[in-house]
């Protein structure tokens, strides 16, 4: 690879004593190659494109002349990268236009006078060099305003994440509950049917939005949100309320709204109590009017409250929180996911052992 950062000059001519007159102008600010037709020009261009500052093309040349060289760059967009000057003593208006028309910066006509010609290239060359450094600053600038972006949509996940675990301390359970939807909800869409069409990244995001599905809680009062006996009526409504606010709060995030994952999180904390029937809150939707992804979520939450300790109950056996879901006490899922959750059950359970030494 040539070295882009030394200043390079291709003159393109068949008469030697004109490459030697142009040579002669800017060797003191350039590195000269000189091509004696249009064909040796385009080999040198291939091979020195990264590092050329200019090309000086003559027009009247054999086998290849300058006008067809110049349409080749033009084809491949150079001239948009490179500036092209015709040295030429045609100064037809028609090879004039199309050469314009083709992009080239410049036509200087023979003969050339030194300090004409060195002025008016190097104004187009410092002119390119000037773009090419506002260009550099400006992909530099916006792959850091990407990057703060992104930082910024982490962070504000992060805070979000800790958010819903502090619920969960809040609900005076010990916190992992989320962290148990998470690894329930990731591990059906990856070893199952369930996952079928989705990537690992959009399972990871899926995973993401999962921890935040009870975010909404956030508004529920104390009194309500650990009472230890049955919810009234009117307590069962405000409770239900959880799913809308939790999908506000989301939205309301103008970095979350930035996050890969927002689009799943939304949903979730939205819909993760709707049921296959369409009994549950708070839309009512039927059937796969829930996203499959979101229906996961939904039975995994419903299997980790079942198998564990609340301050309202106390935990179920897992087989007898696989009888109340298959027998339909928790609502009515999707057929195809109870089938895929009975298979993958007796893996799930190892979430709950005990750590060795506890």
């Amino acid at each position: 690879m040539c070295d882009p950062r030394e200043e390079t000059l291709l003159i393109v001519d068949d008469e030697e004593i004109n490459r030697a007159i142009l040579a002669n102008i800017f060797e003191k600010e350039y590195a000269i190659i000189q091509a004696e037709d249009g064909q040796a020009g385009l080999r040198a261009i291939e091979i020195h494109c990264d590092m050329l500052s200019a090309i000086l093309l003559d027009v009247v040349m054999p086998h290849v002349n300058g006008m067809e060289v110049l349409r080749k760059l033009y084809q491949q967009g150079l001239t948009e990268k490179i500036p092209v000057f015709l040295i030429t003593a045609d100064a037809a208006t028609s090879t004039m236009q199309e050469a314009y028309s083709l992009g080239v910066m410049d036509v200087i006509l023979k003969p050339v006078v030194p300090y004409v010609v060195r002025r008016r290239v190097n104004s187009v060359v410092e002119l390119f060099r000037a773009r090419r450094r506002l260009g550099a600053e400006v992909e530099r600038q916006r792959d850091q305003l990407l990057l703060q972006t992104q930082q910024m949509a982490e962070m504000s996940m992060g805070m979000v994440e800790a958010l819903s675990t502090a619920i969960e301390f809040r609900s005076d359970e010990s916190g992992e509950h989320v962290r148990r939807i998470h690894d329930i909800t990731c591990h059906l869409l990856r070893t199952t049917s369930l996952g079928e069409g989705l990537t690992d990244d959009q399972i990871r995001l899926i995973g993401v939005g999962a921890v935040t599905h009870d975010v909404g809680k956030i508004s529920i009062p104390d009194a309500v949100l650990n009472k230890r006996g049955r919810l009234t009526p009117e307590e069962f409504e405000l409770m239900k309320t959880h799913t809308v606010k939790g999908a506000e709060l989301l939205s309301r995030i103008p970095q979350m709204r930035e996050h890969s994952s927002y689009q799943y999180a939304y949903d979730i904390a939205l819909h993760h109590h709707e049921r296959w029937d369409g009994g549950g809150y708070p839309h009512h939707l039927v059937g796969d009017e829930t996203p499959i992804w979101t229906q996961v979520v939904s039975l995994a939450d419903v299997y980790d409250a079942l198998v564990s300790k609340r301050c309202y109950k106390d935990a179920f056996a897992a087989d007898v929180a696989m009888e109340m879901i298959l027998d339909g006490q928790c609502g009515v899922f999707n057929p195809r996911l109870l089938a895929c959750f009975r298979r993958a059950e007796p893996v799930l359970r190892g979430l709950y052992q005990p750590l060795k030494g506890t």
